[in-house]
């Protein structure tokens, strides 16, 4: 049976963004280095949930021939369920989320309006604390089997991240505003009778 690309291609609804390493690689447990970002998909949103499981089927397809024709029993799927697997961490409940990797950098952008054609038009984002864990995108992912010492499964790729909203900080960072609000500083002026509230 053959499968097209497009088959295993996921473009989500708004999700949120954690444990993103998207600016630098990272190696996990001494591994290749890889872009990788933890996705959080809310419960509720079923249309999201849908095409990623079509292409987690799709991948599945794809596989059977690295599986010697069949699929293997304790297949490994991406898609986990945060209430289950992270009880103790509440930006998790309700959700379900899966890890996205890369070896290639992702491309990470804003839509600015639409264009004369109708089409949306985006701004890449150069800034590394513009995107972060803890804000909202929506994500281009590509799901595809592996066979990697004896693990068996389907993975998903990371393509491209197009932030929609920021978010609280996840991973205990605190804002700035949030660190310095009760600490002196010599020569402030007083702004409170100011229109613009800087960094409000």
């Amino acid at each position: 049976m053959a499968i097209d690309n497009q088959a295993t291609k996921v473009i989500t609804g708004k999700v949120r963004l954690s444990y993103a390493h998207i600016w630098e690689p990272q190696s996990i447990d001494g591994g290749e280095e890889k872009y990788s970002c933890s996705i959080l998909i809310p419960k509720s949103d079923k249309e999201t949930l849908r095409k990623i499981k079509a292409a987690v089927d799709a991948a599945v397809e794809l596989g059977k021939s690295k599986w010697g024709g069949k699929v293997p029993a304790n297949l490994k799927k991406p898609l986990r369920d945060g209430d289950e697997e992270r009880p103790d961490d509440e930006a998790y409940a309700g959700h379900y989320f899966l890890n996205a990797t890369s070896k290639n950098k992702p491309g990470i952008a804003k839509p600015i309006g639409k264009g004369p054609d109708g089409k949306v038009k985006f701004q890449e984002i150069t800034d590394t604390t513009e995107v972060y864990s803890g804000c909202y995108a929506k994500v281009s992912l590509n799901f595809y089997p592996f066979d990697a010492r004896g693990n068996r499964g389907v993975a998903a790729g990371l393509n491209n991240i197009v932030k929609v909203q920021d978010g609280d900080y996840l991973g205990g960072r605190a804002s700035l505003q949030d660190d310095f609000a009760n600490e002196d500083f010599d020569d402030v002026v007083d702004i409170s009778d100011d229109d613009d509230d800087f960094l409000s």
